[in-house]
């Protein structure tokens, strides 16, 4: 199993629109093959900032069968227009 870890800065005043969109988008990633678990946090003292958390069997699951779907292709669509930047990613495995 591996984590990614999505971090989005959005847009100033769209905070409540992103939570919306993403409520609309979850259901396409949670339905992926390999996807475990996906959970979007709001931050605390950057409000405008959301840490995306997924649980993948493997990192394939997550680049090629995921970002290469057209579940991906409607995904990013549904949120992209609410980035004020594009999303930092990285996949991390258990260290202990």
């Amino acid at each position: 199993m591996i984590i990614e870890r999505a971090i989005f800065a959005i847009k100033p005043g769209q905070a409540d629109d992103f939570e919306k969109a993403f409520a609309l988008a979850a259901p396409l990633i949670r339905a992926a093959k390999g996807c475990r678990k996906a959970n979007m946090h709001r931050g605390i003292e950057n409000p405008d900032s959301f840490i995306l958390l997924c649980e993948w069997d493997s990192v394939e699951d997550h680049m090629v069968g995921f970002r290469e779907s057209p579940a991906f292709t409607e995904w990013r669509a549904i949120l992209s227009p609410h980035f004020a930047s594009p999303p930092a990613m990285e996949h991390y495995t258990a260290a202990l």
